[in-house]
């Protein structure tokens, strides 16, 4: 992309709300809101500073509250950088974006071209590349969240299609290394964007993210792999996981929380086959 070029909003109305309005409306409706009495203003979860989360990123009617649980636990940071698996197959294995903007419902947000230069430049398997993220949702649906919280900040968007768990260690560990040589590791937030087991029986799901969830939180990605491709858990973007718990554990994240788990059967009420949503925070 060039620096003044807009990534359009591809699935707003689809995923998510395309009106400002409609939008916060429907975020609003997904997280833990309380009136203040004496001030009569919002209150929300007291947040917490973390290195990183994990995210789903379905349409909002059916991971919006796993979602909005967990943006509205933490502390958005000036920077994020966004990782999430690429749906299309499109583009390269490992693709970043280090100009321009992003548009949303809520505004547009600039790309942080000294962080993704930087990640581009320490890490030698990303490739700067618009086809991968063109019409690609992971991302897209994680804005709005962060945006509701944190009007400003910048981004950097990272979509993977490799599952070479060499290459994605490696990666997390560049990334580290690169946030802490521009000396942001505080003023960075990592954000893994995935839903967990696709289309199997509710008991069946259930059995198998607890599997995924188990490694997630004890910050071990090779285990996670192993369980993901051992057990045939179809979660889609555990590649973007392990890369955000490499770089994770790189900046001195040591510990865990799941915030909230549900699956789609939680909201259609048809539990015969399921996708599985998890929100996760690293601390």
């Amino acid at each position: 992309m060039e620096k003044n070029s807009v990534r359009r909003a591809v699935v707003a109305g689809q995923f998510y709300p395309a009106s400002a309005q409609g939008l916060r409306r429907n975020i609003e409706s997904l997280i833990d809101v309380s009136i203040d009495p004496e001030t009569k203003t919002k209150k929300y979860n007291v947040k917490s500073d973390v290195i990183a989360c994990m995210l789903p990123h379905a349409g909002y009617m059916y991971s919006g509250q796993v979602a909005g649980k967990t943006v509205s636990s933490i502390n958005i940071k000036d920077r994020v950088i966004l990782l999430g698996p690429n749906h299309t197959g499109y583009g390269a294995n490992f693709s970043i974006i280090c100009e321009g903007t992003w548009e949303t419902p809520l505004g547009n947000l600039e790309v942080d071209s000294e962080l993704a230069k930087k990640l581009l430049n320490n890490c030698p398997s990303l490739r700067e590349d618009l086809l991968a993220h063109a019409y690609e949702h992971s991302l897209e649906v994680e804005l709005p969240f962060l945006q509701y919280f944190k009007e400003n900040f910048k981004i950097v968007p990272i979509s993977i299609l490799s599952d070479d768990l060499h290459a994605l260690k490696e990666i997390g560990r560049q990334m580290g290394e690169a946030i802490k040589e521009l000396n942001i590791k505080d003023n960075v937030l990592l954000v893994a964007s995935t839903d967990m087991t696709h289309y199997e029986p509710y008991a069946l799901a259930k059995k198998k993210d607890k599997e995924a969830i188990e490694a997630i939180l004890e910050l071990d990605e090779d285990k996670l792999i192993d369980k993901v491709k051992r057990l045939n858990i179809s979660m889609c973007g555990y590649a973007a996981v392990a890369v955000m718990l490499s770089a994770a554990k790189y900046l001195g994240a040591k510990t865990s929380r799941l915030i909230h788990y549900q699956t789609s059967g939680d909201v259609t009420r048809d539990f015969s086959s399921v996708v599985g949503y998890a929100g996760i925070v690293i601390y």
